[in-house]
């Protein structure tokens, strides 16, 4: 799953370097690292929550 999240928030991080996505606070092309600090804290949380 962790994986799974990370290709998704990576392949959102492209599409906004290419053309921004336009959603509330992501309306520019350096808005990218919202979406990388968003994908750390998610894969943080899979992580912590997953069973060992």
């Amino acid at each position: 799953m962790a994986k799974l999240i990370s290709l998704l928030l990576i392949a959102a991080m492209a599409v906004q370097i290419i053309k921004p996505l336009g959603l509330p606070g992501l309306k520019k092309r350096m808005d990218f690292w919202k979406i990388a600090v968003f994908a750390l804290a998610m894969t943080a949380l899979v992580v912590a929550i997953r069973p060992s």
